[in-house]
């Protein structure tokens, strides 16, 4: 069924859980993306929370706490890395790495695991990508001495989790760490400008709703961006 979006502020946010709370209407928290299941009549409407919004496991809203986070996005040949506090963005680091053969544009991890080379330049690109990804590791074990970290903002390829896993230099969070929240959106290779338009979306709240749904909210549409 077709779906349809609402875009709110912070404190658009706040306000629609205030409502539906007042309301009566009951909600679940998904920690794990970062929304709140809202069960209103007969339907389950999906929020997500801005990630700039703190809620503790049970979804009660933390209103004056600011949230420190970790963006790290990491594409074959190219990783940006930045820390979050609030709305203000405090670091960030964009690495590259010779991964990539030029003919066939395919990844030398890629590569490497379908074909198996060993040439001179498939090595030289595979070191590249070891300590591309012992570079990222080392700027994220920074981060984490530096910096309180409530949630990391995570894309990785899959492809590539177990070579930033498993790397040399070890990633100071594990793969099933409770604060991760995986980008529900299509990323394009990681820059600083990518990173910017991700973190503008991440502060975002957003409503999603079926077009069966849409007479809950038709009356509160106004000064809203509604996405198809």
């Amino acid at each position: 069924m077709h779906g349809h979006s609402i875009f709110l502020s912070a404190e658009q946010s706040v306000s629609w859980m205030q409502t539906w709370e007042l309301k009566g209407y009951r909600f679940a928290y998904d920690m794990e993306k970062h929304r709140l299941l809202w069960q209103i009549e007969e339907h389950e409407v999906v929020h997500r929370l801005p990630l700039t919004l703190f809620v503790d496991a049970k979804g009660i809203l933390v209103p004056d706490k600011e949230v420190n986070y970790l963006m790290v996005l990491v594409q074959s040949g190219s990783a940006s890395l930045g820390v979050f506090q609030g709305s203000k963005c405090l670091e960030h680091k964009v690495f590259t790495s010779y991964m990539v053969r030029k003919k066939q544009g395919k990844s030398q991890i890629k590569h490497l695991k379908t074909k198996g080379k060993s040439r001179a330049g498939s090595r030289v690109r595979l070191a590249s990508g070891q300590a591309f990804f012992e570079n990222i590791n080392e700027r994220l074990q920074r981060h984490f001495e530096n910096y309180q970290v409530d949630r990391i903002a995570f894309s990785c390829s899959k492809i590539l989790m177990p070579h930033l896993f498993n790397a040399k230099t070890p990633t100071p969070f594990e793969k099933d760490d409770d604060r991760i929240f995986r980008i529900p959106k299509h990323l394009h290779q990681p820059n600083f400008e990518v990173m910017m338009k991700l973190q503008r979306f991440l502060e975002k709240g957003e409503i999603i709703f079926t077009s069966d749904q849409y007479a809950l909210f038709k009356d509160r549409l106004e000064g809203f961006s509604l996405i198809n």
